[in-house]
């Protein structure tokens, strides 16, 4: 099947340089349907998130995001890496390429960035898709992935890691995924991915979730212990326009472990069916 890549381009919004990969685009703007802004997670490089632009690029505009901090986006030792900031950069790149009609589709960190995001009703949002987001927040119990285990991957990636040394890591992962994040992590800065682990704590996006107006997805990994059946409910409650559904046979990364499911979970929420 024929790559729906277009190409990788970097605009100045929010007051930093933010990089991103396009796919697709004339099929889904022809077909009058919103555009996607698809948003990762909290070491996850657009670019790692390529095979899900490629697929999401056959029915719509698409474009994956370099969150600051992360890939080709703006770093400094000085940048405000906050939920806050994070969402203000989305809803400005929006802005800045001109998308009249757009859904935000966030993985983990990303879909904590959406909520955000949501909160404020930007001009042009119609819908959000929630993959997995950690539930984490004052008072709640803790996210489950541990700090180490980022921090020591990235300051080996810094170093030079290939495929074999990232497997400690990422035990399931096939090799082409193993030598991506090998290649990319590095890219990752420290005390960007610091400040958002802290924020998974910190910030309460339970609190934005009467706020998010428009119609949401939440998709969550059966395997996973990020998202539980009580957490949806409360979810839910707090947004009644919240649909939901889980992906089987699947963790918290739930397109590296059922990228047909994840495809499937989507139905046709964003206006056409992914597979």
């Amino acid at each position: 099947m024929n790559s729906t890549f277009l190409y990788g381009a970097n605009v100045n919004a929010n007051g930093i340089r933010q990089h991103y990969l396009r796919y697709g685009g004339t099929e889904g703007v022809r077909a009058g349907r919103p555009a996607v802004i698809l948003i990762p997670g909290i070491t996850s490089p657009a670019v790692t998130w390529g095979f899900v632009g490629e697929t999401l690029g056959r029915q719509f505009d698409t474009y994956v995001l370099d969150v600051r901090g992360r890939g080709l986006s703006e770093a400094s030792s000085t940048l405000d890496y906050s939920l806050d900031a994070q969402a203000a950069d989305v809803i400005a790149l929006a802005e800045v390429l001109g998308l009249e009609h757009y859904a935000l589709v966030g993985h983990s960190m990303g879909a904590r960035i959406a909520i955000r995001a949501a909160r404020s009703a930007p001009k042009g949002l119609t819908r959000t898709v929630l993959v997995d987001p950690p539930v984490s927040g004052p008072g709640r119990r803790a996210y489950p992935a541990k700090l180490p285990w980022y921090v020591d991957s990235i300051r080996l990636a810094l170093k030079g890691i290939d495929a074999d040394g990232m497997r400690t890591f990422c035990p399931t992962w096939t090799e082409e995924q193993l030598r991506l994040r090998a290649q990319w992590l590095h890219t990752c800065d420290e005390r960007g991915m610091l400040t958002s682990f802290e924020g998974f704590h910190t910030d309460d996006i339970h609190a934005d979730l009467p706020l998010v107006r428009v119609p949401s997805l939440l998709i969550t990994a059966a395997r996973g212990d990020v998202v539980l059946g009580e957490d949806v409910q409360e979810m839910q409650t707090l947004c009644p326009r919240l649909l939901h559904t889980r992906v089987p046979d699947a963790g918290h990364m739930i397109p590296w472990d059922n990228e047909a499911g994840f495809y499937e979970a989507f139905g046709d929420f964003l206006g056409a069916k992914l597979v």
